[in-house]
């Protein structure tokens, strides 16, 4: 799916809340979104307080993931911004819910990386092990210190700012100067696609090789290396844990598990190939969200102020997002990294500008 297709469904489903029948336009694409009856199908959820059609969260949720996963991210950090503009859930039980929809939806990707030998155990573990104490700060920075909808969004506005502007200064010159590796990745990627296309007469677009699987090569609480379709890739484990430790203090507070953040500093900062970053990201949010949904659930809040999720709205964004992973984690192969950091960027950056502005004119 085309970037502008994916950016401008998210404006359209806050219009099916309001109206039968809609057309909109992006970059001269037309889209037509019919809804019939939907009050007919529309459901409380007394938790949240939410009414909403019942198809709505599964569909959102599998349009966002299958995109959001080829980069290693759940897309929780597009479905908390939908839950709370479009279902106008703020409370901070919204950040628990969306740990919900990480576990229900993650484990069909980390799957599929699995399967294909995409996935960085060492670096999967170091992420889990760094995340898992910052979570437990992060709930009660959101409970105690960021209960405001209003003062909530400047945050979520401000984590989603780094987060695409991250991605796109990947892409930069600056950058890429200094991945020789990752542009060499590139160019097999490339050459793999071009020996596709005159083997099958271009009815195959691009893809992986079988033999581009991960390797470890070395393994110490000081460095990690591995091997991936013939390049060596190293990072230092303390600089890795640390930096997975902060992120699950984010995490926490916004509810999204961390590999929003840390998929993209890993590529960036640490020189690590998306291929290989993404199942391993998506691992450590699944084992980070249960831990986050145990922390909301059960640990002491402020009075009056609701932290346990809401299990059934979460469960159908979680339906749409096991789907659209699993769709994601299988196609991420066939698609260049380039074009998955902008189209990530772009999406995101949009999003935050969007809420900061919220913040200064509400």
């Amino acid at each position: 799916m085309q970037l502008c297709g994916v950016m401008c469904l998210l404006p359209a489903f806050a219009l099916m809340q309001q109206e039968p029948a809609f057309e909109f336009c992006c970059s001269q694409t037309r889209f037509y979104i019919i809804v019939v009856g939907m009050d007919a199908y529309s459901m409380l959820f007394p938790v949240s307080g939410v009414t909403t059609p019942v198809l709505l969260p599964p569909l959102v949720a599998l349009v966002v993931s299958a995109f959001t996963s080829m980069g290693g991210v759940s897309g929780a950090f597009i479905l908390l911004p939908f839950q709370m503009s479009v279902l106008g859930f703020t409370s901070p039980a919204v950040s628990s819910t969306n740990f919900v929809y990480n576990i229900v939806a993650i484990p069909s990707g980390v799957y599929r990386y699995f399967k294909e030998g995409r996935m960085a155990w060492p670096l999967a573990w170091i992420v889990i092990a760094g995340t898992l104490p910052g979570v437990f700060i992060g709930y009660y920075l959101r409970v105690y210190y960021l209960p405001d909808p209003r003062t909530f969004k400047l945050f979520v506005g401000c984590v989603l700012l780094y987060i695409g502007g991250r991605l796109l200064y990947e892409i930069s010159g600056k950058a890429q100067a200094g991945s020789n590796k990752l542009s060499e990745l590139d160019r097999k990627f490339a050459e793999q696609s071009r020996r596709l296309k005159e083997q099958r007469h271009s009815r195959t677009a691009a893809g992986l090789p079988p033999e581009a699987v991960v390797k470890t090569v070395h393994f110490s609480l000081s460095r990690i290396e591995y091997e991936f379709w013939g390049e060596r890739f190293a990072f230092s484990v303390p600089a890795m844990f640390l930096l997975a430790m902060v992120v699950g203090v984010i995490g926490g507070t916004y509810g999204i598990g961390g590999g929003a953040i840390i998929a993209p500093f890993c590529v960036a900062v640490f020189q690590l190939p998306v291929y290989t970053v993404a199942g391993a990201a998506l691992l450590g949010t699944f084992l980070t969200s249960i831990v986050g949904v145990l922390f909301y659930s059960l640990l002491p809040a402020a009075t009056g102020v609701p932290t346990s999720p809401d299990w059934a709205l979460g469960f159908l964004f979680g339906i749409g997002g096991f789907a659209g992973m699993y769709i994601g984690a299988r196609l991420q192969k066939y698609v260049p990294q380039k074009f998955i950091k902008v189209s990530l960027g772009l999406m995101i950056i949009s999003l935050a500008a969007r809420y900061i502005q919220q913040y200064f004119i509400f």
